[in-house]
């Protein structure tokens, strides 16, 4: 039976009336159901990766390969120039999902989990740039992949954009999905995302109040990053809670969180001195970073591509992923 929940009630609206209890729980579903995956243990990869009702069922296997001495989830379709597709904070693979037939037709297509999200590994890391960096480049050289495009989402994008510039002779193409800007915190207008990356309540608290209270408002934060709320059926609903529950990973979002200022100060300042081909694909309705900042960032990049997709939020490759990746397709073929 269905358990309903009122900010009212007396013994529970008391104590999530706490402001640090309110931003607590915000930390975990604006960053984690963003990912909208399903929910394995640790020790348990599931043999498919399969997509939920927007596009016909597809089942691809999922592999795994060691990096670093973590096993990293991912999967591999598709043959010819590589393409890697990365997701953002919290999320995973499934961010990705309605991209895997369209562009394997074209593309050998490869969609990691990074370490500390959806199936990989979470070791007890730091996770600064400069480690994920790391585990990009131990990526690709664990599947003998010289160079590749790099298409990025939200703090993916600014992954991608790190590669660029640390690696820039392992970089084809990028492709910046919602992100990621400088000065991050002066140019997010997301309530929740704010309160999560300002929240500072200690892991345990975090994980306390996950178990606690996090089904309670997946929907309110789903409802900010996807635009079109006829998408969020009980499927990715169900799917996003899920994931908010996988062992470990609190500790991983947290500390990636926390890693934020190095961005800051070791990448965001050097944007512009990119002279990669890029492509900036960015929602309408994006209400985490809005327009205003993909132009921004597109007026940076000089010489880069810009593509609005109307009737979309934050992932617009997953609400309108018929726009994207048509869009993605033709930037990334080479010219005949």
């Amino acid at each position: 039976m269905k358990r309903s929940f009122s900010w009212s009630n007396p013994i529970t609206g008391s104590i999530l009336r706490s402001r640090r209890l309110r931003h607590l729980v915000t930390l975990i579903l604006c960053l984690v159901s963003s990912c909208m995956t399903s929910c394995s243990p640790p020790s348990q990869i599931p043999p498919y990766f399969e997509t939920l009702e927007r596009t016909p069922i597809e089942r691809i296997p999922i592999k795994t390969v060691l990096v670093h001495g973590q096993r990293i989830a991912y999967l591999d379709v598709g043959t010819g120039q590589p393409v890697i597709l990365i997701h953002g904070f919290g999320g995973s693979m499934w961010q990705w999902e309605h991209q895997q037939h369209a562009l394997s037709q074209h593309f050998r297509t490869l969609t990691l989990d990074l370490p500390g999200s959806g199936l990989s590994d979470k070791p007890d890391i730091a996770y600064l740039p400069d480690q994920m960096l790391d585990f990009c480049i131990g990526f690709m050289d664990a599947l003998q992949i010289p160079h590749a495009t790099l298409v990025g989402n939200s703090m993916g994008a600014g992954l991608a954009i790190g590669m660029t510039l640390t690696h820039p002779a392992r970089v084809d193409k990028l492709v910046l999905i919602s992100g990621l800007p400088s000065q991050v915190m002066a140019k997010l207008t997301s309530r929740s995302f704010r309160q999560a990356l300002e929240s500072r309540a200690p892991s345990w608290l975090v994980s306390f109040g996950n178990w606690l209270f996090g089904g309670l408002v997946t929907d309110s934060v789903l409802k900010e990053i996807v635009h079109d709320h006829s998408l969020l059926t009980p499927a990715v609903i169900e799917r996003s809670n899920q994931n908010r529950l996988r062992p470990g990973i609190i500790k991983p979002i947290l500390a990636v969180r926390n890693a934020i200022p190095s961005w800051e100060t070791d990448f965001a300042p050097r944007i512009s001195s990119i002279t990669h081909p890029t492509m900036i694909i960015w929602g309408e309705h994006d209400r985490v970073f809005p327009m205003a900042v993909g132009e921004e960032l597109h007026y940076r990049l000089r010489g880069s591509t810009f593509v609005r997709i109307p009737r979309a939020g934050h992932m617009p490759q997953w609400e309108r992923p018929d726009l994207v990746n048509r869009s993605v397709i033709a930037y990334i073929q080479p010219s005949p």
